[in-house]
């Protein structure tokens, strides 16, 4: 069912500045997400997403992709680990989501559920990885 240690393509998404912008405007209002001039002046050299907009557009790309797939129920993560916003997505980046599937144990505490875990990865368009988290979620198998 799932394919252990092999890395799915989820999708790829494309950064722009309005994106960014929007976002951040509700959601993480640092001047690097907000203004590109101020932005060229910042630490990070230019207007970059919020590392929060990366990694919920992973959930999203990764939502779609097991919607798409027969097999089982997805229930509830319990959350995440090792969060990493390793480097930036500048306004322009296109950004690629990868999922992989490291290990599934029964639950004891709740027959019939097991839990998956895996990593969670972003590449920009150089293929350099710009994100990652291990993560994990409860399933029932049909």
């Amino acid at each position: 069912m799932f394919r252990m240690d092999e890395r799915i393509l989820l999708g790829k998404h494309l950064f722009t500045a309005d994106d960014i912008i929007r976002f951040a405007t509700k959601f993480d209002p640092q001047i690097f997400h907000l203004d590109e001039e101020a932005a060229k002046q910042s630490v990070l050299g230019g207007l970059c997403a919020s590392g929060w907009h990366t990694a919920s557009l992973w959930m999203r790309y990764n939502l779609a992709a097991m919607r798409s797939e027969p097999g089982p129920q997805f229930g509830p993560s319990p959350g995440i680990k090792n969060l990493k916003w390793i480097k930036p997505a500048y306004a322009g980046s296109t950004v690629t989501y990868y999922r992989t599937s490291k290990a599934i144990r029964p639950l004891a505490s709740r027959p019939g559920w097991s839990m998956l875990t895996g990593l969670a990865e972003a590449e920009n368009q150089d293929g350099e990885l710009i994100l990652s988290f291990e993560t994990a979620v409860l399933v029932r198998m049909a």
